[in-house]
């Protein structure tokens, strides 16, 4: 009898506390089911109420022996705990993954757009026609800025016959500029171009120093005519077609004898572009590459060009 009276304490004291307990667990339950549905509003939206659903499987129980009691509804609310912490760490992950994709997708896209910028403006630009042979092109664009780094440059434009320039201006109506004869191909297509810029016919110009990239890539004179060849853009005022030659002369001749020059030409085109930050950026790459090798002319433009784009 005594020991009967004591087990119906010890239920009536047990009794209470599981109660306790169970509504913590179903407490917690609520909580996460709640923060569930939070997760899935934000991983579908515009979902109209079509959530994923927990995955929460009913445990398998095996067969009790008599007199084992069942599993108790504190157990069962535990594993169904267990079970939402589980989906809502998969779903967080989820969420994680997804935000680093759509950041790829984003800088890819931003890539792109500058690409296709860059590629409208130059069509939009458009080369000015290369007059036929013989005849001059309009001279109608601005005079060139700067003085001239490639080659020996004499003082006027002159025509050149072998080895020896002779002075001879090139007049506003057209003087033929003579192709040199110096026994070196490479080097004679490429005083040429020179000679063509420096007489301001620039669409005769670019297409000679096209000429000379193309059929001298090997040549120490193709650095040369491809960094001439923004120049000729940019003093012609096509500075998206100049800042795209410049940068082909340094990824395609880092090595070349006016890889340099293309970097600082090529902040310069930038600033021009309303594009200072990204000049800055040239600049820096052009002291941290090629710092050493820098005459001091050449730092001083560097200098004035980082001035001009307002670089810190």
């Amino acid at each position: 009898m005594r020991n009967l009276l004591l087990a119906g304490v010890a239920a009536v004291m047990i009794l209470p506390t599981a109660a306790m307990a169970q509504s913590n667990v179903e407490g917690r339950v609520g909580k996460l089911e709640s923060e569930m549905r939070a997760v899935q509003r934000k991983v579908f939206p515009n979902g109209q109420g079509q959530y994923v659903q927990p995955e929460i499987t009913a445990p398998q129980t095996q067969a009790q022996a008599p007199g084992v009691p069942a599993t108790s509804a504190l157990a069962d609310l535990s594993s169904r705990v267990t079970s939402l912490e589980e989906q809502m760490a998969t779903l967080t992950g989820q969420i994680e993954q997804n935000g680093y994709r759509l950041r790829q997708v984003q800088e890819q896209f931003d890539a792109y757009k500058r690409a296709t910028d860059a590629r409208l403006k130059a069509l939009e630009a458009g080369p000015a026609p290369i007059a036929p042979a013989g005849q001059s092109a309009p001279l109608d664009t601005p005079a060139p800025t700067g003085s001239p780094r490639p080659g020996k440059s004499p003082a006027a434009p002159s025509v050149v016959t072998g080895d020896t320039a002779t002075a001879v201006p090139a007049a506003a109506g057209g003087s033929a500029v003579e192709k040199p004869a110096t026994g070196d191909a490479a080097e004679d297509a490429y005083l040429y171009g020179y000679r063509l810029w420096q007489a301001k016919r620039y669409p005769e110009a670019e297409a000679q120093l096209k000429k000379v990239v193309a059929d001298y890539p090997k040549s120490r004179r193709a650095s040369y005519a491809q960094n001439l060849l923004g120049r000729t853009y940019l003093d012609s005022g096509k500075p998206s077609l100049a800042s795209m030659a410049f940068y082909e002369n340094y990824k395609k001749f880092p090595d070349g004898e006016r890889a340099p020059d293309s970097l600082l030409y090529l902040g310069q085109a930038l600033t021009k572009l309303n594009k200072p930050a990204d000049a800055c950026k040239v600049y820096d790459e052009l002291s941290d590459v090629y710092g050493a090798k820098l005459s001091g002319s050449m730092k001083g433009q560097v200098a004035a060009g980082r001035t001009a784009a307002k670089c810190q």
